[in-house]
């Protein structure tokens, strides 16, 4: 169920209110009253959306056992379309103008003919849909960590995030915002003090004649651009330094590079690659991709701390998790001890995420972040040399 079983995708969203005391009946009973199907009128563009439960798309039974998970509240979002089919659209057009037409000494059919045809078989297509034959339902999970008061959305595209917010915001009276790479960036500064320096950062040089903007990011005020230095930043300390890291906790996390690899140009000129390999860092196709400007935009990580071990690919910009493998729960456990394990694992896959960006936060944003660019662009043109 959702992000209970199996690998992991999601976007992670700040809940901006209070979190809950605890989670109980009328948070349950939230979910009930905006229930997918319950809408009567559909939104501006036809999409109608609820929560179900989570047991499949048509599940609306909320309750405790199921939804109430070691301080979690879990459900789905579900998304229901109408989309009437194009094809049969044009087939009873074609029927409708015949029998119009018919009789015409021209043997042609008017324009004004042409028009309730299609209005003919549009009506008909809408009468049609209304006992759901052309709805598609779609159903992505959804989980509030009461102990981080963030909001975890099974994507790691932005297209349902406007759903979600407005209905969330709805139920619960609370506003989401989505925790992306900018923005994760700030929130972890304010903890040293360097949000002065996170409002001020601009893309950094890595290569001569880098583009001051970046083709990705349409708004200048986002410092969403600190993701793909994090990861190429990230490239280059597991090729230089270290494959672990110390963390801010204490903790060790050592971290591999690994299955994929999306670059791009920032300029929008030399158009993306995409990398597949068991090691893509270590091709020299990737080593030329970042010599001439491009930055990651997605990369394969494995990530070990604490005995734990995590397989994810992270976006550069939302720092989405995209199919993240987690440690198998505790073999001697009950049902609902693996539930509660599970929990336990996703907080401590975000936390590792958030360590290691904190890591890079404290050199981008403090005085060492000139002699670590220096050596990012050593390292770069160290490359060349060997390539050539």
């Amino acid at each position: 169920m959702g992000f209970f079983a199996g690998r992991v995708t999601c976007l992670r969203f700040k809940v901006n209110g209070p979190a809950p005391r605890q989670f109980d009946d009328e948070h349950l009973a939230r979910l009930s009253d905006h229930q997918a199907g319950r809408q009567r009128i559909a939104s501006a563009d036809g999409v109608e959306t609820g929560w179900t439960a989570g047991e499949h798309i048509l599940d609306t039974d909320f309750g405790f056992e199921k939804n109430i998970i070691n301080d979690t509240l879990n459900f789905e979002l579900r998304v229901d379309t109408e989309k009437l089919p194009g094809d049969l659209l044009r087939a009873y057009t074609a029927v409708e103008l015949k029998a119009l037409s018919k009789d015409n000494p021209s043997g042609f059919a008017s324009a004004r003919q042409k028009r309730e045809a299609k209005e003919i078989a549009r009506q008909r297509l809408e009468q049609e849909a209304k006992d759901g034959r052309y709805r598609k339902r779609k159903c992505v999970p959804v989980l509030w960590d009461r102990q981080t008061n963030e909001v975890l959305f099974g994507a790691t595209s932005l297209t349902q995030v406007d759903r979600l917010t407005s209905l969330f915001e709805q139920t619960f009276g609370h506003e989401l915002e989505c925790v992306t790479a900018g923005r994760r960036a700030y929130q972890l500064a304010e903890l040293h003090s360097l949000t002065r320096s996170v409002d001020d950062a601009a893309p950094s040089a890595f290569v001569p004649n880098a583009s001051p903007d970046i083709a990705w990011i349409a708004d200048d005020s986002s410092r969403d651009f600190i993701g793909n230095e994090f990861l190429l930043w990230l490239w280059y300390y597991t090729d230089i330094e270290s494959d672990t890291l110390k963390l801010l906790d204490g903790s060790e996390v050592t971290l591999m590079l690994a299955r994929t690899l999306n670059l791009e140009c920032p300029r929008g000129q030399t158009g993306h690659e995409t990398i597949t390999h068991e090691g893509p860092t270590r091709l020299p196709e990737a080593r030329r991709a970042i010599q001439s400007g491009k930055l990651p935009r997605k990369v394969g990580l494995t990530l070990v701390r604490n005995s734990d071990q995590y397989e994810l690919t992270l976006h550069a910009e939302t720092l989405g998790v995209g199919g993240a493998k987690l440690p198998p729960p505790d073999e001697g456990a009950d049902a609902r001890g693996k539930l509660d394990d599970r929990a336990n694992q996703l907080r401590e896959l975000t936390q590792t995420l958030d360590l290691l960006y904190d890591a890079f936060g404290q050199k981008r944003f403090s005085g060492a972040w000139q002699a670590e660019l220096e050596g990012m662009q050593k390292w770069l043109k160290r490359g060349e040399r060997n390539a050539a």
